[in-house]
């Protein structure tokens, strides 16, 4: 039985000598090629034809027969693979290594849980090219027989002045339950470091921002083939939060920082409420940069006192919480910035855009766009306020847009307010617009234009439970809409309608994902000549129902395509990364929109994509085949957006 700590190999008894080779002196043994070859007098290949390959070294061929994820290490690591191809590299030397090999072979393979493997290693010069086979039999693994969790510090905090409730103690049953080498797994040597890693992990995300791994040892028996674990844990003092601490704010007031701060002084430490702050004032635009944290400068101001006294560093006192501040440091981003842009859609078309945004402006951001597309143009300007304290996001803003889409050329006004609160994985929208709209029929008689004008207020909800918000893999979002204009005031036709969007997202196999994704769509009113086409459903496209034009599907008039009342659109897609960040993705698409539900027969589409995990989002080039116009187009997107 013997000892195996992080950093030293211990023998607790010295009756096997065959294991105590193997481990203690394993160091020694991956040495000792490069030893080997140090040691090697240089010999002068002028004065021996025979070596005349001297100059480029001698040339020969590893084998190594052994489980494949042993060989990968072996591989990757022996010295006999290493030195191949080096100019120094002889016959004699070649020897050395291979006898050499098999100690090293052992102690790599000891990290991999097999204490008591036989390896052997020879050397064939028989042919052209000397040939070196290594033979391992890795014997029966190591695994866990006990872990042992010992949590030293951890007190209970008293209910403080301010009435808050008493912390609960550390669950040391939740921690063993977490743990990621349990009982009965192989004992290999980079999860025994990770499980200690996650371990210290969880305790410092909460609470015990400070605790520290203080022992840890693995007594392994090469009997019984079993690991005895244990990690001895301290908490060190628990830490709450305190007050913002604000650093780098020049330009903007501190009400900005100040109205998204959920974190109450005394409230228990949290690197997740940390973290969620900095995203949201990320979030804001204001800032370049942004670093969210607590204050640890008081803690190192005293051990470095303490260091400068001579009295050495002082144990921690966790007799009660210590209070930091949360400190906040940010980059302002500069108060005016232009862009210009050009791009492509398989949607809209060739595009031009030019944006500008200025940070101050009375108080407020000011965002403007102007955009160009060969079917779509808009321009538009919003003013936001600074979020408020309660969390909520208010903006205020106008624009125009016309589109050409399908035989309908549309152009809309509007002035827009809206009301945002929430997070990114559960988002909520109150919007109200006054718009009015001309719409132009190709086919219309005479080219007549019908104008109409309306004041609809819709709430949308956003739910997402993704594994990640930009390349997501597992999970699913959902997105309800439900809204109108129900009072006659600035309004020809009253109308209510329902919008409901999901994407999900499920791994299949170690290479695969399946993407299912449905729209359903739904307007109630008494004369749908009167309701903005904003609000009526079509469908076509990228993210719609690929193999048909954008927004192609919907009610047909003469030669033109325009909106109904309702709208069905269904989607399964199955993703292969057969080399990662690069796939291949077949598909199949449905769905239609009409006056009817009689009329929503489906319109098919199906094909195959390329896919690439790009770092701004995933990349899709497809090309898909519209059952019922008979064509093939090719679609294309970059991002994940809903």
């Amino acid at each position: 039985m013997f000892s195996a700590r992080p950093d030293q190999i211990t023998a607790l008894t010295p009756a096997r000598p065959r294991i105590l080779a193997q481990i203690v002196l394993g160091v020694n043994a991956l040495c000792l090629g490069a030893g080997a070859l140090a040691q090697a007098p240089a010999q002068d290949p002028a004065r021996d034809p025979a070596q005349a390959e001297a100059k480029t070294g001698l040339n020969y061929d590893v084998r190594i027969d052994a489980p494949r994820n042993l060989r990968e290490l072996l591989e990757n690591n022996l010295d006999l693979m290493r030195w191949r191809g080096n100019a120094r590299m002889d016959l004699e030397q070649l020897q050395r290594l291979v006898r050499v090999a098999p100690e090293q072979a052992k102690t790599l393979i000891a990290t991999e849980g097999y204490y008591s493997p036989q390896v052997s290693a020879g050397l064939d010069t028989s042919g052209a090219r000397p040939v070196v086979r290594v033979i391992v039999e890795p014997g029966q693994a190591v695994t866990v027989g006990d872990v042992d969790i010992e949590l030293r510090g951890f007190a209970v905090a008293d209910k403080g002045t301010d009435h808050r409730t008493v912390t609960a103690p550390m669950d040391a049953a939740a921690l063993r339950n977490r743990w990621t080498l349990p009982v009965g797994a192989r004992f290999r040597t980079a999860d025994w470091e990770g499980a200690k890693r996650g371990l210290l992990r969880q305790v410092t995300q909460t609470r015990f921002p400070r605790a520290q791994l203080l022992d840890s040892s693995a007594t392994v028996d090469p009997d019984s083939h079993r690991a005895l674990l244990k990690v001895v844990l301290d908490s060190g003092p628990e830490v709450r939060l305190g007050q913002l601490k604000i650093e780098g704010l020049k330009r903007y007031p501190a009400s900005i920082i100040t109205n998204l701060n959920q974190i109450r002084p005394g409230d228990e430490y949290s690197e997740a409420a940390l973290q969620a702050l900095q995203g949201r004032l990320q979030d804001t635009g204001y800032f370049g940069g942004v670093e969210v944290s607590a204050d640890m400068s008081s803690v190192l101001n005293e051990q470095v006192s303490d260091l400068n006294q001579g009295d050495g560093p002082k144990p921690a006192d966790a007799s009660g919480p210590t209070t930091l501040p949360v400190l906040v440091r940010v980059t302002e981003n500069k108060r005016k910035n232009l862009s210009l842009g050009v791009g492509f859609s398989t949607n809209t078309g060739a595009r031009t855009q030019a944006n500008y945004d200025d940070l101050y402006v009375f108080g407020k951001r000011m965002k403007s766009s102007l955009l160009y597309e060969q079917k779509q143009q808009s321009a538009r300007t919003d003013f936001y306020w600074p979020t408020t304290s309660n969390g909520y996001s208010n903006s205020l803003g106008g624009g125009f847009k016309r589109e050409d889409l399908e035989g309908q050329i549309t152009r809309t006004t509007d002035i827009t307010a809206k009301r945002s609160w929430g997070s990114p994985l559960l988002e909520r929208t109150l919007t109200l617009a006054a718009l009015t709209e001309q719409v132009t029929i190709d086919d219309a008689v005479n080219g007549e234009t019908t104008r109409v004008k309306s004041l609809p207020l819709t709430f949308s909800i956003t739910k997402r439970a993704l594994d990640s918000l930009v390349q997501p893999t597992r999970g699913y979002v959902a997105n309800a809409q439900i809204g109108g204009a129900l009072l006659p005031v600035l309004t020809d036709e009253k109308f209510v309608r329902l919008y409901l969007h999901g994407v999900g997202y499920k791994p299949l196999g170690p290479s695969g994902t399946l993407i299912v994704r449905g729209e359903f769509g739904a307007v109630g009113s008494g004369d749908k000549a009167g309701v903005p086409s904003t609000f009526l459903f079509r469908a076509g496209g990228d993210g719609s129902v690929r193999g048909y034009a954008y927004q192609e599907l919907g009610v047909p008039v003469g030669t033109a395509t325009t909106g109904g009342r309702y709208l069905f659109t269904a989607s399964a897609e199955y993703d292969w990364w057969f080399k990662p960040p690069y796939g291949a993705a077949i598909f199949y698409d449905a769905g239609n929109a009409g006056d009817n539900f009689s009329d929503l027969k489906p319109k098919v589409g199906y094909g195959v994509g390329a896919r690439w995990r790009s770092p701004v989002g995933p990349l899709a080039v497809d090309v898909a085949y519209g059952q019922a116009v008979k064509k093939v187009r090719l679609h294309f997107s970059l991002g994940f957006s809903f």
